[in-house]
């Protein structure tokens, strides 16, 4: 190949997958580069709420050709980003005619660059149907005969990956596993920033024809070594037990026991690592300026990117204001444990959030402050800081301050505080409270959440054996707060 050619910053992107993992992160990448993105979605619903001005989401199905045509008119890049690894049926037939579905309207609609993230690990003596799929996916693209750039990757490490909640759960729950022999299996994990950072680039990189790139970071380790690198940041003593034999089916029932994963995905996943997943050809290298980072950074910016996704979150949108939790002990987000729960006061936000700027110290905890001083007395025979710091002002906070044992981390007068606790915990904890109008601007939305990030097993028994004290706790104290709103409301 002599010729190339380079896309301009003039752009219309059709990104497939966006409401998954890869495709959704991806999304606000090219939102925040300044793309128009145009989205296709079986749901476009749920996609409306992440949107920026510049994006359109269309109704479309990979099975259903019709609406690809009519998805890609006028666009000039195209991401195929969308697997059916959640698939109970034929996945294999389903993956096939899906790529022929994108390739033909891709060919008949004029576009100019296909994108196609893949993956590492078919070259072996006995490749998975998973991974074997995926590269039949990328050879189906290219006899489109429009230019397709496919990247071929290892384990993706990020939290809310499918890869790495497997690794956390297994750590956090497990004080000793027993491994099977796929954990020793070479991989070569790559951050989901670098893997969105080569995504991003592959829009404009000057070529003319197909290109395989395999990523990955920069550390060749196993699953094994990725558990226990994770321990390690965690502060997790973890013990391995390997064993020269546990089957696919076996592995996967297991993991549905102990992780988030359903064990028709566990299997796909154990199913793939029957090969070694390492970068061999440096083609990345030389084309992408990617410096991609190291397994320990790797799970490092997965923990901080997740303490923002938190902090960020509005918790409030996620239930209704009935303050009912949907399931016994807290929802989750990724490791955490949340209560959340809201109420409706009739007081303007300022007056609402009076009683909430005026927490703990003499003023107490709104309900069962006698509750609150046994577990301060406890924390301080343990070493904490107990309940005897009480608060700088009794009617003013700044970031940094100390509330009883909590430490304030975000405050935003009359809208939101958030605090951080620094008594003895096995984990981290934080309260936040936000208040908010409510709909047609009559009254307020008091919202309280409640996380806990449990440090192994000893973290998630601390949180479930306390959960009955908690749920009468924090249903209390919201009542509590929610009174006090309306008397200063009527005073």
């Amino acid at each position: 190949m002599t010729d190339t050619t380079v896309i301009g910053d003039d752009l219309r992107i059709l990104l497939t997958g966006a409401t998954g993992y890869v495709g959704g992160r991806l999304l606000g990448v090219l939102q925040h580069s300044g793309y128009r993105v145009r989205c296709l979605a079986r749901r476009p619903e749920n996609l409306r709420s992440r949107l920026s001005e510049t994006t359109e989401v269309v109704q479309g199905d990979l099975l259903d050709r019709a609406s690809l045509v009519k998805a890609m008119c006028g666009q000039d890049v195209a991401f195929y980003l969308v697997h059916s690894m959640g698939s109970s049926g034929d996945f294999a037939e389903e993956e096939r005619q899906c790529a022929r579905n994108f390739a033909e309207a891709a060919r008949e609609a004029g576009i100019r660059r296909i994108i196609y993230l893949g993956g590492l690990g078919v070259d072996g003596p006995d490749p998975s149907d998973h991974l074997s799929s995926r590269r039949r996916v990328g050879d189906i693209l290219r006899e489109s005969g429009v230019p397709v750039i496919e990247f071929r990757a290892s384990i993706i490490v990020g939290s809310g990956g499918v890869s790495f909640e497997m690794v956390r759960a297994l750590v956090e729950r497990l004080p000793v596993m027993i491994t099977p022999r796929w954990v020793s299996v070479a991989a070569q994990p790559i951050a989901i920033n670098d893997l969105l950072e080569y995504l991003r680039l592959a829009i404009a990189l000057p070529v003319d024809d197909h290109r395989i790139f395999e990523i990955g970071g920069a550390d060749v380790v196993s699953y094994g070594a990725l558990m226990q690198e994770y321990a390690r940041l965690r502060g997790l003593r973890r013990v391995m037990l390997p064993v020269p034999v546990l089957t696919p089916r076996l592995s996967s029932l297991w993991l549905g026991l102990v992780t988030p994963l359903y064990a028709r995905v566990g299997r796909k996943l154990i199913d793939s690592l029957r090969n070694a997943s390492v970068v061999t050809d440096p083609a990345a290298a030389e084309a992408f300026p990617i410096r991609p980072m190291g397994v320990r950074d790797a799970i490092a910016a997965a923990m901080r990117n997740e303490d923002q996704e938190v902090a960020e979150t509005r918790w409030s949108d996620a239930l209704s204001s009935s303050g009912k939790v949907r399931s016994w002990g807290g929802a989750r987000f990724g490791a955490r444990l949340v209560d959340r729960r809201s109420v409706v006061v009739p007081a303007a936000p300022p007056e609402a959030f009076n009683p909430i700027k005026h927490i703990g110290g003499d003023t107490g905890w709104y309900f069962g402050n006698w509750l609150w001083r046994m577990r301060g007395f406890i924390d301080l025979l343990v070493g904490g800081v107990g309940v005897r710091r009480g608060r700088r002002d009794p009617s003013d906070m700044a970031v940094g301050d100390a509330v009883d044992w909590w430490r304030v981390e975000k405050y935003e007068p009359g809208c939101m505080v958030r605090f951080g606790a620094e008594m003895k915990l096995p984990g981290r904890a934080w309260l936040q409270f936000e208040v908010t109008p409510a709909e047609g601007g009559k009254g307020s939305v008091i919202h309280q959440i409640a996380e806990f990030d449990p440090v192994g097993l000893g973290g998630l028994l601390y949180w479930y054996a306390v959960w009955p004290v908690h749920a009468a706790v924090f249903r209390g104290m919201i009542r509590g707060i929610a009174r006090a709103a309306r008397r200063s409301n009527s005073e």
